[in-house]
């Protein structure tokens, strides 16, 4: 009877290190979906916005050949 409560308890012990572990885990990717989540934003925004006219460069803006 004491072999079989100790293997539960060892079996439990094991399942609950599994599941703070796999919490932690959600945790971080959800913190990564988050950022992700904000660069796309960032950079939907940034493409929605107005482009401006590439004619409109002065020469002192304009870039080298060899770039």
């Amino acid at each position: 009877m004491d072999a079989r409560l100790e293997a539960l308890e060892s079996k439990i012990a094991y399942l609950e290190r599994a599941m703070n572990e796999l919490s932690d885990v959600v945790y971080r990717q959800h913190n990564d979906i988050m950022a992700l989540q904000a660069q796309v934003k960032a950079l939907r925004d940034r493409l929605s916005a107005p482009q401006l006219d590439e004619s409109a460069r002065t020469p002192e803006q304009e870039r080298p050949p060899h770039y």
